[in-house]
């Protein structure tokens, strides 16, 4: 079923503020970005979507909006694939080593074809410890779930996100440990903690 201009608009609105913030839009936030007139109006598109399987909504949730691998699989059509980079072989970070020459191409493909994969970029040095300084951009798979040491973006209290090594406590709490000495962790009880991303590499611009 083809949509219309608005429920196209709903949608990217809704992908673009995924990629910018890391979770997804409540219905208030939908009806002031696009500037509609009421949450009946946004409830009524969503409902739409929904039925037309562009989105899946989770029940007494908050912000359980998802967008589905169809909607990301239209956005990519007639785009050019993702690129190939050629892989020349290794360079010394330290003692220096023979040159040797290596035929590997590097393939971003088992990210970008991932439709649970998303982009944020790092603001302030809470993890420098583990080599992610602020500007960075990390690419996340999106999960609910996560294990110890993993390094995640969690939502605090509904509210605040942030990226941080997920380790369980006692107690039912949870603790956010960031790799910088002069931060304290953050600790949270599981109930008020939503995990909504793993981390998957960290890419660096210089120029």
């Amino acid at each position: 079923m083809a949509l219309t201009k608005r429920q196209k608009q709903v949608l990217d609105f809704i992908a673009t503020f995924v990629d910018e913030n890391g979770y997804c839009p409540s219905f208030e936030e939908i009806a002031r970005g696009l500037e509609l007139a009421s949450l009946a109006t946004v409830h009524k598109h969503i409902s739409v979507l929904e039925a037309k399987s562009y989105l899946k909504r989770g029940f007494n949730q908050s912000r359980s909006l998802e967008l589905t691998p169809k909607y990301v699989q239209e956005q990519r059509r007639g785009k050019p694939a993702m690129a190939e980079i050629p892989m020349l072989g290794r360079i010394a970070a330290g003692a220096p080593i023979e040159a040797v020459e290596q035929r590997e191409v590097l393939n971003f493909a088992d990210f970008a074809g991932n439709g649970n994969t998303y982009a944020l970029e790092v603001r302030g040095n809470s993890m420098i410890d583990d080599h992610i300084c602020d500007g960075d951009v990390i690419l996340l798979e999106r999960v609910s779930q996560a294990r110890d040491g993993d390094i995640v973006v969690a939502l605090v209290k509904g509210s605040e996100t942030t990226l941080k090594r997920f380790y369980r406590e006692a107690g039912d709490m949870v603790r956010l440990q960031p790799a910088n000495v002069a931060l304290k962790p953050i600790f949270v009880p599981t109930r008020e903690l939503e995990i909504q991303g793993r981390l998957l590499a960290v890419l660096r611009k210089y120029r």
